[in-house]
Formats: C-alpha cells, structure tokens, sequence
C-alpha cells in the first residue's frame, strides 16, 4: 500500500468517505514545543477536525504531565479510572494518555521486576524501589509500541501524538536508533555472557545477575518495535508540527527542536505561532507586546522558511471542551483543509560527516552560484540567496565549525565544515 496521498477527481469527493478520497497508510502528526505554549490544545483541536472529516483518529499524549483528558474537560478521575486503552471521544475520534504504572505490568514486568530487586538490596525501600524502577524512555518506548501496533492492524487512519516538551521529544525520536543499535551490537554478547558466568557469579555477587527472562523481555519488546523509526523518517507517513510562542526564550528553544528534528531525519512541515495578540486588542498597555510579538514573528518566517508559519490568535478564555476546541480548530484550519494532508517531504536541509568534514546539505532549487553568499553567526549558519537569507541552526557537534568550502550541484548548496586554524 502507496502512502501517497491520491485525490479523486473535482466535483465527486464531496459525495465520498472521506478518508477514501485517499489511498494512504496510517499517518501521524507529532505536536513537539516547550512546555506551556499549548500543544496539547492544538493536538486535540487537530483530532476532532480529522475526525469530523471522516478519519478513524487517535490523540495520544507521551507527555508525562498528561492534560489531554483536561483539555477535553472530562472528569478526570473517571478518565484515568479507565484502562491504558484509547477512550472513545465520538465516532471518529479516540484519545489515550499512556498510564506507566500500567505500560510497566503490560510490556516490562520482568525488566522492572529485576531492577526493583537490586534496589532494594541498597537498602530502598519497595515503594521507593518499585518508583526508581521505572526507567527514562519507557514511556516513549511503549508509545512507540502502540504506533507500531495499530500501524499493523490498520486501526487508526492518523495518530496524533501530542508529544513531551521538546527535550523529551528529542529522546522519543531518538530511541529506535539507540535500541536498534544495543540489539545488535550489546544485547547478543550480554545475554550470552551472563548465562555462561550466572550459576558462579550469584553465589559472589551481592545480588543476583538478570535472568534469561529479563532478556526475552527485551527481546520480545524489540520485536514489537521493529520498523518504527522508518516510519517515523518517512515524511509521507510522519510529519512534525513544531508549537511556539510569539516569545524570544520559546523562540529558541523551537529553533533548537527544528535543528534536532532535522539531524533524526524528521521532516517539519509546519511552524505553529499560538496565543497572537489580536489586532483589534488595541489598549496602549499592550502596545510594546503587539511590538514584541511582531519583530519575533518575523524572524520566524525569516529562520524556518520555506516551512510555513501559521498564527493563531489569543482566545479570551481557556481552551477547554470540545465546543472550544472545534472553535479553535476552525481558526487552525480552513473548512475544506485536511491537516493530515501531506504537504512537505523533502527536508530542508542535512547534516552529514565525511572523510572527517562535517557537511550541510541545503536544497535550493532556483539559485545560481552568483548569487549566493554565507557565513556564520554564532552557532548558526547563514545562506543568503539575493536578498532572501535562511538561518541553519548548527547541532553542537557542529557549533564551533567554520565553513571552509561549497559547491553547488544539482540544485543542492554544499557546505562544508572544519575546526578553526
């Protein structure tokens, strides 16, 4: 099955499910931002408009600090008195926040099991270990899971992640590299080490080595993960919304994100600028916000170009409950627009390391080599192109590099990268 979005021709779609005026795999819309510029409530206003359009959607929160429920204004002991299971919201529409007390007895009991058991020979006690226990990443990686799952029963036709603040965010999409690389390289040498030297070494040791189940676990977990990060580097399958605020600390913070989504081979497709002042709010006492607000959406537009970026506008009251959250949709999208649409898949620029040179690979289709002009400003790259100019935020690795050469061929600009002399 093609990923590619297919429509029908003009004037019978209106008469068609929507969902089969495409012929398209499960798509997911990955919601990333720091903490508090609202993410969540963008996520769920994306949900309910794919859902009213006819797709079988899924919200689901990795954010530990979950308020997907919350921005639904359901009650919320009943909401997280249910199972990890997804909560119907209404026909098309189904919203989940992982529970990792339950995540851990589902998939990694034995692995929790295990670590409990040394802790407590450190003196901690259970209801200290049994927390302790509970190890960074899991959350993601059982995310992960249930992607990979309904991926391959074809449950949901978008999932919609509304992802952890952006440093977390980095580490989900970071992970199936990581694990791949363990199973691989680590996993095989160790669970063979240990099951030669086990029967000695728990009669020395302080505590007992992990047994073979601790490994099958892994192995099992593995498994249900396998092919994850492909689909998460597809651009017709994954898309990335970065969320900000029209504020200079959440700026950079989004720039950062965008310079770390691209390095993991994640395309972004959009640029999301929540809670803009109104112009009709025309008090003298917001008169240096309205300012402040300008000058940072503009250098946006300048640094994430050609990614487009929308405006949403500050609401007089809190976004909660569907009714709220439809409005906001309606101000996020047009009444014919499709949010799942894929609308991006080459990625505006590249990082890669040869021969010991570090390299930006930026694609300019419409440039001629007279024309174009760099240099670094701070740990960022600047290409201008006549008089338009793209900031390319440098990964560390690459911030203290200066650029010592480029060429420009077949429409892509070059630019490489060495340690100062």
């Amino acid at each position: 099955m093609t990923s590619e979005f297919r429509p029908c021709y003009a004037g019978i779609t209106e008469q068609l499910d929507p969902r089969l005026q495409y012929n398209i795999g499960m798509r997911i819309l990955l919601f990333s931002g720091k903490g508090g510029v609202g993410k969540t409530s963008l996520a769920a206003a994306t949900g309910l408009k794919l859902a009213q359009l006819g797709y079988r959607t899924l919200v689901m929160s990795i954010d530990p600090a979950h308020s997907l429920g919350d921005s639904f204004d359901l009650d919320t002991d009943l909401f997280h008195s249910q199972t990890s299971d997804p909560l119907s919201i209404n026909d098309g529409l189904s919203i989940l926040e992982l529970n990792i007390q339950k995540e851990v007895k589902r998939h990694w009991q034995e692995i929790s099991s295990y670590v409990t058991s040394v802790l407590r020979t450190t003196g901690i006690s259970d209801v200290e270990a049994e927390e302790l226990a509970i190890l960074p990443g899991m959350e993601e990686l059982s995310a992960m899971m249930y992607i990979n799952q309904y991926r391959r029963e074809n449950r949901y036709d978008v999932v919609v992640l509304d992802a952890a603040p952006t440093a977390e965010s980095m580490r989900f999409i970071s992970m199936p590299t990581t694990l791949d690389w363990y199973m691989k390289h680590i996993f095989p040498f160790q669970r063979n080490l240990l099951k030669a030297v086990r029967p000695i070494a728990n009669r020395v040791a302080p505590f007992e080595l992990p047994p073979d189940s601790y490994f099958g676990n892994i192995r099992d977990l593995f498994e249900k993960l396998e092919g994850v990060g492909e689909i998460m580097e597809d651009p017709n399958t994954t898309s990335v919304r970065l969320i900000t605020n029209p504020e200079k600390m959440v700026l950079r913070e989004t720039q950062r994100a965008f310079v770390y989504f691209s390095l993991h081979g994640l395309t972004v497709d959009t640029v999301i600028v929540n809670r803009v002042l109104p112009s009709d709010v025309s008090d003298r006492w917001f008169s240096e916000w309205h300012s402040s607000q300008d000058s940072i959406i503009r250098e946006l537009e300048e640094y994430f170009a050609p990614v487009p970026v929308r405006r949403v506008p500050l609401f007089a009251h809190e976004v909660l409950g569907q009714q709220r959250l439809q409005d906001l949709a309606k101000v996020l999208y047009s009444e014919a627009e499709d949010p799942s649409a894929v609308t991006r898949t080459e990625k505006p620029y590249t990082f890669e390391k040869r021969n010991g040179a570090y390299e930006v690979r930026l694609l300019l289709p419409f440039a001629t080599k007279s024309e174009i002009g760099l240099f670094k400003k701070g740990d960022e790259l600047v290409v201008e192109v006549g008089t338009l100019r793209r900031h390319i935020g440098l990964p560390r690795s690459m911030a203290t590099l200066v650029p010592v050469r480029a060429r420009l061929e077949s429409r892509v600009l070059t630019v490489e990268l060495k340690e100062a002399q």
